[in-house]
């Protein structure tokens, strides 16, 4: 881990911007040691170790995209009908070597192999059949509706790289290939834990001025479909010389370790003393709302990394900063998410120099467009602005007045814990 920056320390200084805290934190992990084959089946998020090359060329023989009849174009007439006897039939599946093309006119289906020196295929809706002759219509260009063997992907080609987030989609090509196992990255192990006497485990029975840990499920449920293996270490209690001996545990066992609450500089924050003990912290002022800093440090040589304690602060933060650590020590990249624009259906007042993330539900109005509504709750403690809300509109920082009507950036939620 590369040394920690020290020069946005406690909650003084500049703001950092969310692309200049991505920066850092890409800069202070690589990716975690080790690779494991597995079954295809068992791949989908898993992050590919090496470049996977087509074995075969997909299709791996030309064939027919359409249920017709197969031709030679040089047989075609020049200008009008052209009528061909057909001679032959090949289904999906069957051999068609052998069979005769010269001047004739072949029945296939879909998926079937080409006959020899056939280039073109009709369409059946587009034939007309009289005595075993078809009256095949003028106009169809050479190759039409006839897919060339490595039309998909050539023989040798990549068809899955280092690096690279293995999805559904991509399972179905490496399948279609042949392939029944894949070498992946191991899955950095990601602990996770709340602090705070206040928190109580959800089915006990809950004390006076106690309240259910919320945090710990978001985040179990965030890290797991960041790619990463969880380690749930329950609730820390703020007593520090516990928590320094927990957190050195986590850190001994796993390749990060991540917590919400009590890194903030009051006198009961004690994650902070506990992370200092064992290792060293730095905070990282990021200019977003929710948002308040993040703590970002090491324990002996694992990273840290220390979120805010309101759930949908926590919520904000491990989706623009976390997320891109795990992905950093799983292999790959996170990619930016790709906003789609909204007109806002509220006006909004904000503070320059501060990127700020609004809780909204969207409509269609009647013009077609989408219009964002705000949740009439935006406190960074209430769950239902994010359970009740689709996603996040984004308000840059140079903007203050924003006016109802205008046209901002619009995050879904499904874009930002995949």
């Amino acid at each position: 881990m590369a040394q920690l920056s020290r020069d946005v320390e406690a909650f003084g200084g500049a703001l950092m911007t969310l692309e200049q805290a991505g920066e850092r934190v890409l800069a202070l992990v690589g990716p975690v040691a080790g690779t494991e084959v597995v079954a295809l089946a068992q791949a989908d998020g898993r992050v590919l170790a090496d470049d996977i090359a087509a074995p075969l060329d997909l299709p791996p023989f030309a064939n027919s995209a359409v249920d017709g009849y197969a031709v030679r174009f040089a047989d075609l007439a020049t200008a009008g009908s052209t009528r061909l006897p057909v001679a032959g039939r090949v289904a999906a599946g069957a051999d068609a070597v052998g069979v005769t093309t010269l001047g004739v006119a072949v029945r296939v289906f879909t998926g079937a192999p080409m006959p020899p020196g056939a280039d073109t295929v009709f369409m059946q809706e587009d034939v007309a059949l009289e005595a075993g002759v078809a009256i095949l219509p003028p106009g169809l260009v050479q190759g039409a509706n006839a897919r060339p063997a490595g039309e998909d992907i050539a023989r040798g080609a990549v068809a899955a790289a280092a690096g690279q987030r293995l999805r559904p989609q991509d399972l179905a090509l490496l399948s279609a290939l042949g392939l029944t196992g894949v070498a992946v990255r191991r899955r950095p192990r990601v602990a996770v834990f709340s602090t705070g006497d206040e928190l109580t485990e959800p089915g006990q029975p809950l004390a006076p001025a106690a309240i259910y840990d919320a945090n710990r499920a978001l985040l179990r449920a965030m890290v797991a479909r960041a790619g990463a293996e969880v380690i749930d270490l329950g609730i820390l209690r703020d007593e520090r010389d516990s928590l320094a001996r927990r957190l050195a545990e986590a850190a001994n066992a796993c390749d990060l370790v991540l917590t919400s609450g009590g890194v903030s500089t009051g006198e009961e924050d004690h994650v902070k003393a506990a992370v200092e003990q064992v290792g060293e912290l730095a905070f990282w002022r990021i200019g977003i709302k929710p948002g308040r800093p993040v703590a970002l440090g090491r324990v002996g040589s694992t990273p840290f990394i220390g979120l805010p304690g309101n759930p949908v602060a926590v919520f904000v933060t491990f989706a623009f900063v976390a997320r891109a650590m795990i992905a950093r020590l799983a292999g790959t990249q996170q990619a930016p998410p790709v906003a789609l624009p909204v007109r806002l259906g509220f006006a909004y007042r904000k503070k320059e120099g501060r990127r700020e993330y609004v809780r909204v539900s969207l409509e269609s109005a009647a013009d077609g467009v989408m219009v964002a509504r705000k949740h009439p709750q935006d406190g960074a403690g209430v769950l239902t602005s994010l359970t009740r809300t689709d996603g996040l509109v984004e308000l840059a920082e140079d903007m203050t007045a924003i006016a109802e009507g205008t046209v901002v950036p619009f995050l879904a939620y499904g874009l930002l814990v995949g």
